[in-house]
């Protein structure tokens, strides 16, 4: 009997010497399920306008000038909308390139653009459509080129939208020079390399763009 006490007592003194010990007895607790976020809301093309304005922010730059995509958030401006896409299409198709490949890429800026108006960030206290920088398009005002502006303005009417007509981000990427990117099809994304290449063999900008986003539709931009 008195061994028996001394290991009830020692396994007594060991509990409380290994509070982690007693810890691991406790049942775990429950793991919350995971609250996935909403997705954007779907907007048809025939119930949303042409934004007339778009808010910017402007963030920080880096030593050299360029705006930085992490910097901090110093202002937002209201920008004509016309305005934003023209004076950000130069800055990120080369307005020497082909004229099909750059309103290729003033669909795509616009498209974005409008996207991002129709669904606003808000970070740090600011609530913005878009920033300057590659996060989104790279916007500097007065850098706009008469062969750009162009391109804008003969694609303003035309809109670039999923078959039902839903509004969606026309993404795009970079790419590599003197090839068709045929890699980026499969992630819907366009590349703005690709589109100079397929510009110079032929292709007209809804031809490219049907390249790289599948079962998506060119439709006019309905009057509301």
């Amino acid at each position: 009997m008195r061994r028996l006490v001394a290991v009830i007592t020692l396994s007594v003194l060991m509990a409380v010497a290994r509070p982690g010990w007693v810890q691991a007895q406790r049942a775990e607790p429950t793991p919350q399920p995971r609250v996935e976020p909403a997705p954007p809301p779907r907007v048809h093309i025939r119930s949303a306008r042409l934004p007339a304005t778009i808010k910017v922010a402007i963030r920080a730059s880096r030593p050299g000038g360029e705006p930085d995509p992490r910097g901090r958030i110093i202002s937002v401006q209201t920008v004509p909308f016309a305005d934003y896409v023209k004076n950000s299409l130069p800055n990120e198709w080369l307005p020497s390139w082909h004229p099909e490949a750059l309103k290729a890429g003033a669909i795509a800026v616009k498209m974005s653009a409008w996207y991002h108006s129709l669904n606003p960030t808000v970070l740090d206290g600011f609530r913005y459509d878009v920033d300057n920088t590659v996060n989104f398009h790279t916007y500097r005002e007065g850098r706009h080129h008469s062969h750009t502006d162009k391109a804008v303005d003969d694609t303003w009417p035309e809109a670039f939208v999923e078959r039902d007509g839903t509004i969606l981000p026309v993404d795009y990427r970079a790419g590599i020079a003197d090839d068709p990117n045929e890699a980026y099809r499969n992630a819907h994304k366009m590349a703005q390399w690709g589109s100079q290449y397929w510009a110079r063999r032929g292709r007209g900008h809804v031809q490219i763009l049907q390249y790289y986003y599948q079962d998506k539709a060119l439709v006019p931009i309905p009057r509301l």
